[in-house]
Parts: C-alpha cells; sequence; structure tokens
C-alpha cells in the first residue's frame, strides 16, 4: 500500500489501513533507535522545519530526534523569534518558510485549524503538532501504537479516557482514532469539562470513574489544562483527585492487565498518584519512546517513503 497523504492534520481523514500502515512502518523504525549509531541516511538533502508557537518538551523533541534519526536537516524556530511579533501574519510566515524550500513543516499552534489553513496555502507537507483543542495526530497514533504492542491488537478492547476533556486535543484524536481501530472508548470527567456532542466522535460517557476504569484494558488519564480554561471549572484540585484521580482503588476495578497512559506532562497526586505513574503497569515512558519511532514514520512517509518512489 502506498501512502497518498501530503500532510497530517488530524486522524479522522486517515482511514483504518492507512493508521495500520503508518504503525507499521513506525514499527521498523523503532529498531533504529535500539542500534549503537542512532542514524540512517533515510531523508539525507531534506530539510524540516519545526515551528512551535506553544511551548513543548516531548513533542518537539521528538520531532527534531526524528528528523535527526533519518538523517534530515531540522531547524527550530519559535513564536518569539519569528516575525509574527511584528505582525507577520501566520500565512505569510508560511510562505516565506515555504520560498526556502523546506520539505515538511511541522507546526504546533494555539488556534485550530491553523495547521489545516496553511496546508492549503504551501506545496510541502504538513504536520500538525497540535491545534488548539481540535487534534493531535501523532499523539494519538503513538498511543495506539504502544497499546498495539502490549496488547496485540486494538480491536475489542476497553479504553477508558479520564480527565480534562473539553481542553484536551490528545482526547478527541484518541476518541477518533482508537474508535476507528475497533475499540470501545468510554470517557470521564466533571460535567464542565466533557464538551457537548463528544459522544459523537464515538465514545461512551461515564457518570463516575468507577464505572469508566471497571473491566478496562487501557487507562489514559489527562492533566488538567489550566493554560486553556477561562474559568476555574472545579472547586480545589484536592476534590478533583478525590473524584476523578486514579489511585490503586480505582484501578483495581480494571482488569488485572491494564495499562496505564498519559500523554504528559502529569501533575502528580492531581489526575494520577505516583505509585500508580511509576508502577509495572504504567506504559507512560514506553510511550515517550514510541513518539520518536512514530514520527520518524510520518516523516518518511510524507517525505521520502511510497508517495514519493515515482518521482525518486
Amino acid at each position: 500500500m502506498r501512502f497518498e497523504k501530503k500532510d497530517i492534520l488530524d486522524i479522522n481523514s486517515l482511514d483504518s489501513q492507512e493508521i495500520s500502515l503508518i504503525l507499521d512502518t513506525a514499527q521498523g523504525m523503532k529498531e533504529i533507535s535500539q542500534r549503537p549509531v542512532k542514524k540512517v541516511p533515510t531523508l539525507r538533502g531534506k530539510t524540516i522545519v519545526l515551528f512551535f508557537h506553544e511551548p513543548s518538551t516531548r513533542t518537539k523533541l521528538s520531532f527534531d530526534t526524528a528528523a535527526k534519526r533519518l538523517s534530515a536537516d531540522s531547524i527550530s524556530i519559535s513564536k518569539s523569534s519569528s516575525s509574527i511579533v511584528k505582525g507577520e501574519t501566520l500565512i505569510d510566515t508560511a510562505k516565506n518558510l515555504e520560498a526556502m524550500k523546506p520539505d515538511v513543516i511541522v507546526l504546533r499552534h494555539p488556534s485550530s485549524g491553523a495547521p489545516h489553513l496553511i496546508a492549503k496555502r504551501v506545496k510541502c507537507s504538513v504536520i500538525n503538532a497540535g491545534d488548539g483543542i481540535h487534534a493531535h495526530p501523532s499523539q494519538a497514533l503513538l498511543d495506539i501504537m504502544s497499546v498495539r504492542e502490549n496488547k496485540g491488537k486494538i480491536d475489542g478492547l476497553n479504553i477508558s479516557i479520564i480527565g480534562d476533556i473539553a481542553h484536551s486535543r490528545v482526547a478527541r484524536s484518541d476518541i477518533t482514532g482508537f474508535s476507528k481501530m475497533g475499540a470501545k472508548v468510554t470517557i470521564c470527567a466533571p460535567e464542565t469539562m466533557i464538551p457537548m456532542g463528544i459522544e459523537n466522535l464515538g465514545c461512551t460517557i461515564a457518570p463516575d470513574m468507577e464505572t469508566c476504569v471497571e473491566g478496562a484494558d487501557v487507562i489514559m488519564m489527562l492533566r488538567i489544562q489550566k493554560e486553556r480554561q477561562g474559568n476555574i471549572l472545579f472547586p480545589t484540585e484536592r476534590e478533583y483527585a478525590a473524584l476523578y484521580g486514579l489511585n490503586r482503588a480505582r484501578l483495581g476495578l480494571a482488569k488485572k492487565d491494564a495499562i496505564i497512559m498519559h500523554p504528559g506532562p502529569m501533575n502528580r497526586g492531581v489526575e494520577i498518584s505516583s505509585d500508580i505513574a511509576d508502577s509495572e503497569g504504567s506504559i507512560i515512558l514506553e510511550q515517550v519512546t514510541n513518539g520518536v519511532a512514530l514520527r520518524m514514520a510520518l516523516f518518511y512517509l510524507v517525505a521520502g517513503g511510497s508517495r514519493h518512489a515515482d518521482s525518486d
């Protein structure tokens, strides 16, 4: 199967076969990171621009590491170091970047839809590294990859997602992705953190956390995204932890071999206790490891893989 997409903008635009191709490609890429010399010449001569308008540790470093391991030239710019602070529009900035002939632009932006807007106006590939509360496709793909590695499948699994659903682009992308691959997704959050119509993405809303995690194969915890909240949506963090924090008692309601996930950064003692985060069932750091391989796969497929086979 050839990968025909120019851009990776959201999970909704990928079908299950395309998702499987990305995961299979990432699985092959993972071996490169285990070598003594973690580098191959696959994308030598390609240029990748990392354009991040929001703070990031895991995602930005993961994309940067992925580019370097494929021998691409990666260039990082931020909003504060770009001409946007001088009044230049995002579209003009993107067109100026394209004039320098990059092969891929990776964009993180606080406004939902920004990567889609840019993708329509530039010829190079665009990868969405997170846009507002809309989508985070590479995170969802690495989450699916991590579950498939640990469970051997996605179809038929019970996935529980708990936390700030309303402000989480990860939640939206994960709900869509896991549902497309045949999993049953159940979510739970305070009513103030559940957006209207979220069930249309393919999930069920549980009335409380105990119901949500009962019989779960996978438990995904999300942090409270205070930076996106205009108003206080819960009384105190202590009360939130008491009602929606993952502890030993609640974990005991899930399947014995349930795995625990978190896209990071974690707020220990709020949405997840430290002993759970560091437990044997936690694959949180595996998610980070798989993020590099998954993003290597995305770069390969849009910039150097089968989509370019005829021209190469």
